[in-house]
């Protein structure tokens, strides 16, 4: 995959999340939480460049700073988040200021990360900071599922939506 379509699929997500946390969103729809984080694995998987081979070590130690970092945003991220449940028993999500401070904070975390690695000469391509990406949602998306099914069990909702397996047997 070309550098550009990296980018242009890096910045269509961001765009997609940074959306969906300006305005309230219902989570019901907690089926398919983890399909985008493994989209994005899949595509930093596939990016050559992933691991500097003229710097192994130190790039894998990147690499894991950057995973290290999504991760910790992704988390950060969750827990900033409003979680409220409607009278219909519905619940909702909606992102606070504390929200946006960790995207800031995430963001300029992820350039100091790039800009040590220019210096030390390490070229990481855009499958590391699809990975991290890809963990930051991962996570935020797992902790907001279980404070959904938390705030539904404490309205007395029964969570029939969200019970659902990730996936079917067969008959």
């Amino acid at each position: 995959m070309s550098a550009l379509v990296s980018v242009l699929v890096a910045v269509a997500v961001v765009v997609l999340i940074v959306s969906r946390q300006v305005r309230p969103q219902r989570l019901a729809d907690a089926k398919r939480w983890w399909l985008v984080p493994a989209v994005l694995v899949y595509l930093s998987i596939r990016e050559k460049g992933l691991v500097d081979p003229d710097h192994h070590a130190l790039s894998v130690m990147l690499l894991g700073a950057e995973l290290l970092t999504g991760l910790l945003m992704g988390a950060a991220w969750a827990w900033t988040t409003k979680v409220w449940t409607e009278p219909d028993g519905s619940v909702w999500s909606k992102g606070t200021r504390a929200t946006a401070l960790v995207w800031v904070v995430g963001i300029a975390v992820r350039v100091g990360l790039a800009g040590l690695g220019a210096l030390a000469g390490i070229h990481m391509g855009m499958g590391a900071l699809l990975l991290g990406l890809a963990a930051a949602i991962l996570v935020r998306s797992g902790i907001l599922v279980w404070r959904a099914r938390s705030v539904r069990a404490s309205y007395g909702v029964a969570d029939d939506s969200m019970a659902t397996p990730l996936w079917k047997d067969r008959v």
